[in-house]
């Protein structure tokens, strides 16, 4: 059966099949949404505010709760977009505003400009730059001592719940 879905702030409606992920509606709509672990719960990249109908949702298992206790931008009303399966209408999502890094590069393409939106690590949700603030060398130097891109290896360490 479908289920309807609103998202915001872009305002759409659109429909999923029951028990199908939050995920696939947002890839759908071409939303920016990373899913660096391919789906299995252990990034933020999918990471998302439920506004209204979480009881709509699967239950958090226990390797949702893991990944959401590392998010820095966590809050109650926050799910893994891979791992919130809908199962009654009535939900509406949002994605957290800013833009997830995969690694330095893609800051360092940006070196000289402003970052049009909040940069994230991939894997804490933790602003990396500002949106508004120049991106310099200097900023580089600096992430590159206080900040971990080990993406690849933490999903490796991780294990199955």
């Amino acid at each position: 059966m479908v289920k309807l879905i609103k998202l915001e702030p872009i305002g759409q409606e659109t429909s999923v099949e029951t028990n199908g992920n939050l995920l696939s509606v947002l890839l759908n709509k071409e939303l920016d949404v990373l899913k660096e672990c391919g789906g299995r719960g252990m990034c933020a990249t999918c990471h998302i505010y439920v506004k209204d109908g979480m009881g709509a949702l699967s239950p958090i298992s226990r390797r949702e709760q893991r990944t959401l206790g590392v998010i820095t931008s966590c809050k109650p009303n926050s799910r893994l977009a891979c791992q919130a399966r809908v199962l009654d209408n009535g939900v509406t999502v949002e994605l957290p505003p800013g833009m997830y890094v995969n690694s330095l590069q893609d800051i360092e393409a940006l070196i000289g400009r402003r970052a049009d939106q909040d940069m994230l690590h991939p894997i804490t949700g933790e602003v990396l730059v500002e949106a508004g603030k120049l991106i310099t060398r200097s900023t580089m130097k600096q992430l590159e001592t206080t900040t971990s891109f080990k993406v690849g290896e933490y999903l490796t360490q991780t294990k199955d719940a």
